[in-house]
C-alpha cells in the first residue's frame, strides 16, 4: 500500500514522519522486542549498508564485529585499536542507530578529526535507518547532513572533536572515530573541557576507535588501560581476524606501500613518524610513568635534592592555543641526566610564565634558566633577570666564528639574555639529544616528550614537528642538549659529556674487534705472549707501522 504523503518526511517515501501511528502486527511486536534487547540480533537483521560491489547489503557482522557490539552495550567505557579498512566505523554507527532509536531522550556525538568524516559517517547511519522497516523507526523530526533527530527525543550530532564544537551540551553517548590522529592540543582541550561532563554520568558512555599514530593520547589511554589505570575495556583486532587477509594480502600490501607503514596501519603498532630524530627502535622502548606530584601544567618526577644542579630549558610559546609555553627541568649532577619535572601550558599568559618559572628554578636549587629568545621570549628573560632579580639565568654573547657563547655577566652590546635559535644551534642540539637519548645518557618518564618525539622529523635541512603535532617540549631538549656541548656547562659541571660518549664508544669497538687482532691492546711487542693454553706468541714489528704475529709451536 502506497504512503500517504502526510506520514512520509520531507517527500522522501523511506522516512516516517513524527506523529505518525503505526499499526503492528503479532510479528512485528515480537521482532520489535527482540530488537530492543538484543543489538547485535537488530544489526544482524535490519542493518544494511554499501557494499562496493554489491550495492546495499545486509550487515553480515564478522565475529570480532560482533564482539565489538556486545563490548559497546556492556560496559560504559570503550577504546578498541584496529587495523584500517576493518570496517570498524560502520560497526559503532550502526549500534549508536539502535541506541537512538530504543532508548528515549538520549544525545550522542560522532566526533571525528574532520568534521566532513563525521557527517560522512552520520550520512552511513542515515542510510541504515532510511532501509529500515517503518515499523522500527521513530517519526523524524529533524533530518539533515549534520545531525537528525527522532520523535522519541534522541538526537545525533556529527562534528569534529573539539571542545567548541560540543561545548555546552550534555551527551549520553560519544563517539570519537581514529582519535589517534587528532592534534594534541586539541585533543588535550577536549578531555580538560568536555569529557568530565560525559564521564561524570552513571550511564553515560564513551566509545574510542581508532587505528595507532605514533605516541598520543590515544596511545596513553591505551596503555594506561591495559595496565588497569583507567575504566576502558580494551579491544584490539588482528588484520588476520578480517576475512580475505592473509599472508599472500600481506605481501602483497607490504609491496605497495612499505612494512613500516604495514606495521603501523595493520599490524597496529605505535609507531611514529618517519624520518624521526631518535630512531624508532629506540622510541619503541621508551616508557612513561605518572608523576609523583601534577598541577595544570606542571608534571614532577623527582623533587629537589640537596647538593644536586639542575637546568632548566625554556621554550615560549606565542600566546596562541596550538602551541605550548614549555619548559623542561633536568638534573645535570652526573650522567646519564635526569629530566624531574616539566611544564607544559597553552593557555598561560607570556607576562604570567616567568614566575612560575623563577618559582620551580628557586624550588630546585637556583637552578640554571637557559630560555629561547627569538620572539616572546626575550620579554620572558627581562622579566625573570630585572623583575625578579633572578642570579642564575644564562645569557649568550656573540663571538664571531664561534658563534653564540653561553656564560653569565656578560657585558657589551651583542649580548642577549638566553639563547637565539640559529640554524648552528638547532642543528648541534639535534645531533646532540639524539645520541644523548639513543646512548642513555639523558633520561625522561613523562608522556608528552615520548609523543611529541615520535613526531619531531626531518623537514629538509632542519628538525620539527609534524604537521598538526607540537614540538615544544622537544625544542626545550634540543636548548639543553646544545648547552651541554659548550664549554660553560662542561666547566660549570667539570664534565666533558662528548668526550665522555666518544671514549665509551670507542672502548665498545675495542672490544669488539679486539678477538680479531685489529686493537691495540697497549702490548709490549718486544715479549713472549702465551696463552691460557700453553701456545706460545711471539709479536715481531716489521716495518714502520704495521704489526704481524708469528705463531712459535
Amino acid at each position: 500500500m502506497a504512503e500517504k504523503k502526510h506520514e512520509i518526511y520531507l517527500g522522501n517515501p523511506n522516512l516516517k514522519r513524527a506523529n505518525v501511528n503505526t499499526n503492528f502486527s503479532p510479528e512485528e511486536v515480537q521482532e520489535f522486542i527482540k530488537c530492543q534487547a538484543d543489538p547485535v540480533y537488530f544489526i544482524r537483521n535490519y542493518i544494511k549498508i554499501v557494499n562496493l560491489d554489491q550495492g546495499i547489503v545486509n550487515f553480515d557482522l564478522y565475529d570480532f564485529q560482533e564482539d565489538m557490539v556486545n563490548r559497546f552495550h556492556d560496559h560504559r567505557f570503550n577504546i578498541a585499536k584496529l587495523p584500517r579498512q576493518s570496517g570498524k566505523s560502520t560497526v559503532v554507527t550502526a549500534y549508536l542507530l539502535w541506541y537512538a532509536i530504543f532508548n528515549d531522550n538520549v544525545n550522542i556525538a560522532i566526533l571525528a578529526n574532520k568534521a566532513a568524516t563525521a557527517r560522512e559517517m552520520l550520512g552511513r547511519l542515515q542510510l541504515s535507518y532510511e532501509n529500515l522497516p517503518k515499523w522500527l523507526q521513530q517519526g523524524v523530526v529533524n533530518w539533515n547532513r549534520g545531525s537528525l533527530e527522532l520523535e522519541n527525543g534522541s538526537k545525533i550530532l556529527a562534528a569534529s572533536t573539539s571542545a567548541s564544537a560540543v561545548r555546552g551540551m550534555s551527551f549520553n553517548i560519544i563517539f570519537l572515530d581514529e582519535f589517534a590522529f587528532i592534534p594534541t592540543h586539541i585533543a588535550d582541550e577536549f578531555f580538560s573541557s568536555v569529557y568530565p561532563t560525559i564521564s561524570s554520568g552513571k550511564s553515560t558512555k564513551v566509545i574510542i576507535i581508532s587505528t595507532p599514530k605514533g605516541m598520543n593520547m590515544f596511545y596513553k589511554l591505551w596503555h594506561d588501560a591495559e595496565k588497569g589505570q583507567n575504566e576502558y575495556t580494551t579491544t584490539e583486532v588482528h588484520w588476520q581476524q578480517v576475512p580475505g587477509r592473509d599472508e599472500v594480502w600481506k605481501q602483497q600490501t607490504i609491496k605497495n606501500t612499505s612494512e613500516e607503514q604495514f606495521n603501523q596501519e595493520f599490524e597496529c603498532e605505535f609507531l611514529g613518524s618517519v624520518n624521526t630524530l631518535i630512531s624508532s627502535t629506540k622510541l619503541k622502548t621508551l616508557i612513561y610513568e605518572e608523576p609523583k606530584k601534577k598541577s595544570e601544567g606542571l608534571s614532577v618526577y623527582d623533587d629537589p635534592e640537596e647538593g644536586h644542579s639542575y637546568h632548566i630549558c625554556v621554550d615560549v610559546a606565542r600566546g596562541l592555543t596550538k602551541d605550548y609555553s614549555a619548559f623542561t627541568v633536568v638534573d645535570t649532577t652526573e650522567i646519564p641526566y635526569q629530566v624531574v619535572a616539566k611544564y607544559r601550558n597553552n593557555k598561560i599568559k607570556p607576562l604570567l610564565f616567568p614566575d612560575i618559572i623563577h618559582r620551580v628554578a628557586t624550588a630546585y636549587n637556583q637552578a640554571y634558566i637557559m630560555i629561547e629568545v627569538n620572539d616572546i621570549g626575550g620579554q620572558v628573560a627581562d622579566i625573570i633577570q630585572f623583575d625578579l632579580e633572578y642570579e642564575n639565568l644564562l645569557m649568550c654573547a656573540m663571538r664571531g666564528r664561534a658563534g653564540q657563547v653561553v656564560g653569565q655577566g656578560f657585558s657589551g652590546t651583542k649580548v642577549q639574555l638566553g639563547v637565539k635559535m640559529s640554524t648552528t644551534v638547532k642543528k648541534t642540539g639535534c645531533s646532540n639529544l639524539k645520541q644523548l637519548i639513543e646512548d642513555d645518557k639523558l633520561i625522561f618518564r613523562d608522556y608528552d616528550i615520548m609523543a611529541e618525539l615520535t613526531t619531531f622529523i626531518q623537514k629538509g635541512p632542519a628538525w620539527q614537528g609534524e604537521e598538526g603535532c607540537n614540538d615544544d617540549l622537544a625544542m626545550c631538549l634540543v636548548i639543553f642538549a646544545w648547552l651541554a656541548t659548550t664549554d660553560y656547562f662542561r666547566e660549570l659541571h667539570d664534565d666533558d659529556v662528548r668526550m665522555k660518549m666518544y671514549k665509551e664508544q670507542k672502548e665498545g669497538i675495542e672490544a669488539d674487534m679486539a678477538p680479531f687482532g685489529f686493537i691495540d691492546n697497549h702490548v709490549d711487542y718486544e715479549q713472549t705472549i702465551v696463552d691460557d693454553e700453553g701456545t706460545q706468541w711471539n709479536v715481531d714489528e716489521y716495518g714502520d707501522n704495521s704489526h704481524m704475529w708469528e705463531y712459535l709451536s
